[in-house]
């Protein structure tokens, strides 16, 4: 047998023999194609895991690489805070509810700024209000609170603003406003115009250090007379409301708005209030929303205006004060404002003027009521 070179060694089953594995060396870059592979894997992986690549942050599940278990190990080393934060979260801010929670008949949750802006917008817009989930239908009858929901939010842990340690959601509030030593505060010579805020643990050594209590008599006169300013009106709106209690004729009952769609071309929504008997004379109420703006649904700022019309014919001027307050079973919040007209048969109409609810969130509970609710005061005052 002829003696064979070791390039052409063959292996005992007669064919060549497999060559040499090369020695390691740099490895060669990654195709573009190749990449766009690993971006697809690593997606498909969170998927697996639980997680939306196009999620917001707070929402996705964070993967802790590759392991034995594959997607499942990485779920697994997910903190159950944050799990259950993907399951009790709001679907619509996608954040954990603050107070109620409500559910729609599928059991889709949303946080209660949340459904009542939905069906505001969906009075806004002349239409049902949905889901954002399934697209059920969704109304205060329909849906209903998640009771243990909101149990299970309340003992999650979350962050203090201040010292950033974290606390049961139940415990946070009361943490945050009397127990973080760094919470902000304010001196307590602010009253005679300090004007210091900072951390609560310096507040001690800053009042030790303050100049304002040393302050002459003549500098501390200005600060007090715009104090006196402020608590000045403060009591003529009191002192009102009591002289205007104190008049014969005064008369006050409960009005609904209903709400309506205008006749125009490009239909608003306005409100309006069946006849109503005041004093011995007939009244209607009407309201608008953003002053009849053409799309107030894409509005985030939301406000209500009424006018008050007198409907009787009179035979004298009849000068009025009135004032809308909040029925007695709605939790709406409406500053008193007191407005005052003089009726006749030629003006028997008041310009609209602004009901004074303390902010967007309060006008979205009025505009997601099936009709809005509130008491009606008038004085009539004598010559």
């Amino acid at each position: 047998m002829s003696a064979m070179s070791g390039a052409e060694e063959r292996d005992p089953g007669g064919g060549p023999a497999a060559p040499a594995a090369a020695p390691p060396g740099p490895a060669a870059p990654l195709s573009a194609g190749a990449e766009a592979g690993g971006a697809e894997e690593a997606a498909a992986l969170l998927l697996e895991a639980g997680a939306d690549p196009d999620a917001p942050p707070k929402k996705r599940l964070r993967v802790a690489g590759s392991g034995p278990g594959g997607a499942e190990g990485a779920a697994g080393n997910v903190k159950l805070e944050d799990r259950l934060y993907s399951v009790l979260c709001c679907t619509v801010c996608l954040d954990l509810p603050n107070a109620s929670v409500y559910q729609c008949t599928n059991g889709h949750l949303m946080c209660a700024s949340c459904f009542i802006h939905l069906l505001a917008d969906a009075r806004l817009k002349e239409e049902q209000a949905t889901c954002p989930n399934c697209r059920c239908e969704i109304s205060k009858s329909l849906c209903c609170r998640n009771l243990a929901v909101e149990k299970a939010v309340s003992e999650l842990p979350s962050e203090c603003s201040f010292c950033t340690r974290q606390f049961p959601r139940s415990l946070l509030d009361q943490h945050q406003k009397d127990e973080c030593q760094d919470r902000v505060t304010q001196c307590k010579y602010k009253r005679i115009g300090c004007p210091w805020q900072g951390p609560f643990h310096e507040l001690s050594v800053h009042e030790a250090e303050c100049t304002h209590p040393t302050k002459t008599g003549n500098e501390l006169m200005e600060i007090l007379d715009e104090m006196d300013q402020t608590r000045k009106k403060e009591m003529q709106l009191y002192n009102s409301i009591f002289s205007l209690l104190s008049f014969e004729k005064i008369g006050y009952t409960e009005v609904q708005f209903r709400p309506y769609r205008t006749d125009d071309f490009i239909t608003r929504l306005y409100y309006e209030t069946p006849r109503l008997t005041v004093l011995n004379q007939t009244w209607v109420l009407k309201a608008r929303v953003n002053d009849s703006e053409r799309n107030p649904n894409l509005s985030c700022k939301r406000t209500l205006s009424f006018q008050l019309i007198l409907k009787s014919k009179i035979n004298s001027p009849m000068e009025c004060s009135f004032l809308l307050l909040e029925g007695p079973y709605d939790d709406v919040k409406i500053n008193p404002v007191i407005y005052h007209f003089v009726f006749s048969n030629e003006n028997n109409e008041t310009d609209y003027m602004a009901l004074p609810i303390v902010d967007s969130v309060e006008c979205n509970k009025l505009l997601a009521a099936k009709n809005i609710n509130l008491r009606l005061f008038i004085f009539q005052i004598q010559k």
